[in-house]
């Protein structure tokens, strides 16, 4: 007896039918028939499922497979949570959670920046200095003697972090140079040119550019006034469902298969659920009775808007579907059609444009951007992306993943910080998480292969 799965481009793309061929000389039908449902089940859960139940039961059918999705995330966030809850009490307060909120918002952009060359199984090093040079501009630019609209400020800073991306793409795919060393280099040489442009600003001072215009400054530390915020929170909570149960029912009247409707109504609901929480606890006041500080920071909704971006143009588009293939199996890839060097120079040049929206809101939370930019931001991305649920092989990874990360990366930052232990803690239990998140994909990716 012999099981097969199609595959495109050597791994399955996300939500693509899993079609079985088996050879019946050697086994009953009946006993066939259960061997194929099972394997379409674990590798399809979410659109061969006809109700919850049986998506449950796929799902648990997964995690004992290996593919245990972003389960070991959630539960080290858990983990997390609960041991600096018992040291720290005011850890779950409103006032730290809204900061740990703000902290996530930066290692979840780096990560997601970085989620589109590791599903290439590429990696990029100089995100952080690129970070920096945007975020520079940023600041330099809406400063005297310049003045510009800050919006046309953020315009250059992006467009500028876009360019260098799509440079170290096209060096990395049309000269077959590994991402690794190219990066590495532009990690080095972009740091260089980062301190030459400072010395050149007149608006640096020290090597520090302070910003001043209140809209750069309200992305981070502004807030969305509580009412507004939950008027927010429903619009897209509202949209997010229509959303999804407008694009099954399209799928369904396409003769496509969709997942069951209560598993969509109960993702709708979980984020429901999860609006409220986050508004409720952004909506207590932070400040004094003097002056308050109550609502949702603005950079929650950008990140949102960020995520959302994202996720549909992995999962939606044929760009996506090129990603996910060349991560796959690049050779079969091109031989399907698929210019593999175009879709690579793009997905560095998207990292570019993640990274340079990474500076923008790192340079709000801080207020300033200096020459000394904290470089081991680099290694969080990359961890961040990682310990979130994208594998470093290629192929496999989800915007969430760099959601989820950063917010491991901020739940652990942040504790360390409000127990006031340093930076070598920090490292310390960084690198722990990323060990066993590394171990955990190797795990699963084993057990596939032994399936």
């Amino acid at each position: 007896m012999a099981v097969e799965q199609s595959q495109a481009g050597g791994e399955q793309f996300p939500g693509a039918p899993v079609t079985a061929s088996i050879t019946t000389a050697t086994a009953p039908s009946n006993e066939l028939d259960d061997i194929a449902a099972e394997a379409a089940l674990i590798a399809a859960t979410e659109v061969v499922a006809d109700n919850l139940v049986e998506y449950v039961r796929g799902w648990w059918r997964r995690v004992r497979a290996g593919d245990s999705g972003v389960l070991p995330v959630v539960v080290a966030l858990v983990v997390i949570v609960v041991a600096f809850q018992a040291r720290e009490p005011k850890y779950l307060s409103a006032g730290n959670l809204v900061d740990l909120f703000d902290q996530m918002v930066i290692f979840a952009l780096f990560a997601m920046a970085e989620v589109f060359v590791l599903l290439l199984g590429e990696i990029d090093l100089s995100v952080v200095y690129n970070a920096g040079i945007g975020a520079g501009l940023m600041a330099a630019f809406v400063a005297p003697p310049f003045k510009f609209a800050w919006w046309i400020c953020i315009l250059i800073g992006v467009a500028t972090t876009t360019l260098i991306g799509l440079v170290l793409g096209t060096l990395i795919t049309r000269l077959r140079l590994p991402s690794f060393i190219v990066t590495l280099a532009a990690f080095l040489g972009l740091e260089g040119v980062m301190l030459f442009m400072f010395n050149k600003f007149s608006v640096a001072v020290g090597g520090v550019i302070l910003i001043s215009n209140h809209v750069l400054v309200d992305l981070v530390a502004g807030n969305i006034t509580p009412g507004w915020s939950w008027v927010t929170m429903a619009i897209l909570v509202v949209a997010f469902g229509v959303y999804s149960v407008v694009r099954d029912v399209r799928r369904k009247a396409a003769g496509l298969v969709t997942p069951p409707l209560s598993l969509t109504l109960l993702k709708a609901l979980a984020v429901a659920v999860a609006g409220v929480v986050v508004v409720a606890i952004c909506n207590v006041n932070r400040g004094s009775h003097a002056i308050a500080n109550r609502g949702v920071p603005w950079s929650i909704p950008i990140l949102l808007g960020i995520f959302g971006a994202t996720t549909i143009l992995l999962s939606r588009t044929r760009f996506g579907r090129y990603v996910y293939a060349i991560g796959g199996n690049a050779e079969a890839a091109r031989r399907a059609g698929i210019n593999v060097a175009m879709v690579r120079t793009a997905a560095f040049g998207l990292t570019g444009l993640l990274s340079g929206l990474a500076g923008m809101m790192y340079l709000s939370w801080l207020g300033s951007i200096s020459t000394d930019i904290d470089p081991s931001l680099m290694l969080y991305a990359v961890a961040a992306a990682v310990i979130g649920g994208t594998s470093l092989f290629g192929g496999r990874g989800k915007a969430l993943h760099g959601v989820l990360g950063g917010l491991v990366i901020a739940a652990v930052y942040n504790g360390i910080d409000l127990m006031g232990l340093g930076a070598a803690y920090e490292d310390m239990v960084v690198a722990l998480v990323l060990l066993v998140s590394i171990t955990v994909d190797s795990i699963a990716r084993g057990g596939q292969r032994a399936r």
